[in-house]
């Protein structure tokens, strides 16, 4: 099995984790991303040099304007798009095997987690993976600490607010937070 293959099966949503060349695959990208993401994490890089790091990271050229504070971790890397000018703050997990797509102009603050499988929930199964892509919008703010799980999408110019957990879709406009995340109110309507 090649990478084009697997990415296929996690894009189409297979379940994962019983056939031995399937693990032993992600195993080696996960090998390869901590190699990266030791380089990116472990001196300094200027901001040209971040981008081209990330780049390799990710097996495609991160968008135009892309700008990473390290440190940054992933457990797999060769899932993750980014549009231009998409802003990546310091301490980000992105666990990537479902699929992460960051449009254009999104900011992702401080320790933000981006967590595309899930395990499933019968202890016999445990070790079956479940992916779902994560869907981030155009100007998307998701402020320091804030989760955003499997299969989520964010709408365009959606806030979500630190420490949020975030299990369903955001529409455009909002602005959500809390454990699980719940709409606050929509971006132009008054703060009461």
């Amino acid at each position: 099995m090649e990478l084009k293959e697997l990415l296929q099966h996690f894009n189409n949503g297979d379940t994962l984790g019983e056939d031995p060349a399937v693990i032993e695959l992600m195993r080696f990208y996960s090998r390869e991303a901590q190699k990266i993401t030791m380089e990116i994490n472990t001196k300094y890089h200027e901001p040209e040099e971040l981008a081209e790091l990330f780049s390799k990271l990710i097996g495609k050229p991160a968008g135009e304007g892309f700008g990473l504070f390290p440190p940054f971790y992933t457990d797999f890397g060769k899932n993750i798009t980014v549009g231009d000018n998409v802003f990546i703050n310091s301490d980000c997990k992105f666990q990537d095997q479902g699929g992460i797509f960051i449009d254009d102009g999104a900011l992702i603050g401080h320790g933000v987690v981006l967590a595309t499988l899930n395990h499933d929930l019968d202890p016999a199964k445990r070790q079956q993976l479940h992916p779902a892509p994560i869907h981030i919008g155009k100007r998307v703010w998701i402020g320091a600490n804030a989760t955003i799980t499997q299969g989520v999408t964010i709408g365009d110019n959606a806030v979500v607010a630190a420490g949020a957990v975030v299990n369903h879709d955001v529409p455009a406009n909002a602005i959500v937070g809390g454990v699980p995340a719940k709409l606050i109110r929509m971006i132009g309507e008054s703060a009461e």
